[in-house]
């Protein structure tokens, strides 16, 4: 079953009107920045999800 959200479709102009307003609070230097810091951020999550994974098959196998 296939449930169409309409509010939630994103077309090209919105997606045009966001880089634009994150170019404008942001700037063009800080933007790169941020995305390393975000990329980090999941990164490390992503371990600590694994991590929490191997712990509670470690558990099951005991």
């Amino acid at each position: 079953m296939v449930v169409l959200v309409p509010f939630l479709a994103i077309g090209p102009w919105q997606i045009a009107i966001v880089v634009m307003v994150v170019l404008l609070l942001f700037g063009g230097k800080k933007i790169p920045e941020l995305m390393r810091g975000l990329g980090s951020g999941i990164k490390e999550f992503k371990d600590a999800s694994k991590e929490d994974d191997k712990k509670i098959e470690e558990k099951k196998d005991s």
